[in-house]
């Protein structure tokens, strides 16, 4: 903005005066400014609660199925043999577990190395100063059994060789392989649990040297090897193997810890002639609380977001609330401000019409009746329902009271329905839920699809509110540029009026001064 000296003739405020001339401007662009506030406000209203609804959608799209409900719950009489947990498949009732092996990996452990003058031994030790004198020596990495998988793989290494060197190619063999330096040992492991991964450390036959080799570096018969080998079950008299220490059984996720019956022969053993009092019982259940739970997280989950619409639906018209201006803070404190703000920001979803729309989806899909085996069902059947738009608190007619609920002050007193549908007939309730759940992620899904108004999972135009937003931006811009011109139009009739008050009282001067000499 160019710096003006105004008035220095005619002693007029010209800038006072200016900006009364381009007021009426000022006053369009300013409202376009306040309506555009406005506008962004509205946005990150919509935005906070978009968020919400997207995310109770997620977790209602979860209910749909039986997975939702985890309705099953399972314990094990014995932990340090066994977990247990099951999922909604499993079968209730008891069940015999034996632990007949648990899975491991093959793991060698290396006898300690010796030197000559007994030096200290390192990643770094060459095999000469371990009495190796050959150039080049080999020995084999291989499958431990028939059913190991894998094939033969040779370490190559001589004289120059180091420890570090026989590490690398252990482990590019497809061991974990370390070396510790404390206890002068090596220590070699299969990458994963099972029979099938188990492997062995050989001499080359073809190699002379070899066996040499091996006994040098503490790989040789003194070392010692725990085999790998899986676990094994019987669970209700059938046999089940797996490579690592998890089982999955008709619904059942067993983890095994520890051996309940030792058995010589693992593949030939007499299922029948097992002791089941070693047995772990496994005793399954319907998770009667753990379903009441979850309805009960789901109402709350609905009640929040409903009553947070209907708030806002029903707020107080802010009619003669605008924006403020900064010359209007400026005389306000920061309370007041805030006041003033919060009041306008609570109004601007008052009868919107998108958030009408999404609200009844909601409700309409929580009332409807469902029929489960020729028999319809709502809510209501199990002691849920509103407490009706008399008894309700004030935005909370939409939200749902389950009858017994200790910690709902309305309803607590009631008989409780719902617990004694789950305790009597659990699938019914189950079923219930799920096509309930289903009917309202449909009706929220069908309010989130993409059109030229709104994006893909937004319940409301962030399309069109985007471009309103960059169109106040242009038309503000546009507002200023017209006041900035009318402004340099009047300084220019200002300044021409100075400079003409100028000459006439350079002209006055002279001619005083002519007739008072």
């Amino acid at each position: 903005m160019p710096i003006r000296m105004t008035g220095m003739v005619s002693g007029l405020d010209t800038d006072s005066i200016v900006k009364e001339l381009v007021s009426a401007y000022s006053t369009k662009k300013e409202k376009y400014e306040k309506e555009q506030t406005k506008l962004g406000w509205k946005q990150e209203i919509w935005k906070s609660l978009n968020k919400e609804v997207n995310s109770f959608y997620k977790s209602v799209g979860n209910l749909r199925f039986d997975s939702g409900y985890n309705t099953k719950k399972t314990t094990s009489s014995d932990s340090t043999k066994a977990t247990v947990s099951a999922s909604g498949n499993a079968t209730v009732g008891t069940q015999k577990l034996h632990v007949l092996s648990t899975a491991q990996s093959g793991y060698l452990t290396g006898a300690e190395i010796k030197t000559a003058a007994n030096e200290k031994v390192t990643t770094s030790t060459k095999l000469s100063d371990l009495g190796v004198t050959a150039d080049e020596i080999t020995f084999n990495v291989g499958p431990a059994n028939n059913s190991a998988s894998g094939t033969t793989k040779q370490i190559k290494v001589g004289k120059d060789s180091t420890i570090s060197d026989v590490v690398n190619q252990l482990k590019d063999a497809g061991l974990n392989a370390n070396f510790d330096a404390g206890n002068r040992r090596f220590y070699l492991s299969s990458s994963d649990s099972g029979y099938a991964t188990d492997f062995n450390i050989t001499a080359d036959s073809s190699d002379t040297n070899s066996t040499t080799l091996l006994n040098a570096l503490g790989l040789g018969k003194t070392a010692k090897k725990i085999d790998g080998s899986d676990a094994v079950i019987v669970l209700n008299g059938v046999k089940y193997t797996s490579t690592t220490n998890n089982f999955s059984v008709n619904g059942l996720s067993i983890s095994v810890n520890g051996v309940t019956d030792k058995v010589d022969d693992l593949e030939h053993v007499d299922v029948d002639a097992l002791d089941d009092s070693k047995a772990v019982s496994i005793s399954t259940t319907t998770d009667t609380q753990g379903i009441y739970d979850k309805i009960k997280d789901f109402l709350t989950s609905y009640n929040n977001i409903i009553n947070k619409m209907t708030k806002l639906y029903n707020a107080d018209s802010a009619k003669n609330y605008e924006p403020l201006t900064d010359d209007e803070k400026s005389q306000m404190s920061d309370s007041e401000v805030e006041k003033w703000e919060t009041k306008i920001k609570d109004s601007l979803l008052r009868r919107d019409s998108n958030l009408s729309t999404i609200m009844n989806a909601m409700t309409t899909s929580m009332t409807k009746a469902i029929s489960i085996n020729g028999k319809n069902y709502s809510l209501s059947s199990f002691g849920i329902s509103t407490l009706g738009y008399m008894n309700s608190a004030e935005n909370e007619q939409n939200a749902y009271h389950i009858d017994g609920d200790e910690d709902d002050e309305n309803t607590s007193g009631n008989k409780d329905k719902l617990m004694a549908a789950l305790s009597s007939d659990p699938d019914t309730v189950i079923d219930f839920m799920k096509q309930l759940s289903t009917n309202l992620y449909t009706a929220i899904d069908k309010q989130m699809q993409s059109n030229s108004l709104r994006s893909r999972y937004s319940i409301y135009n962030d399309k069109e509110m985007t471009s309103q937003y960059t169109s106040y931006t242009k038309t503000i811009a546009e507002w200023e540029t017209k006041i900035s011109d009318k402004e340099d139009y009047y300084y220019k009739k200002f300044s021409k009026m100075e400079t003409a008050l100028s000459k006439l009282n350079s002209q006055t001067s002279s001619l005083s001064g002519m007739f008072s000499s």
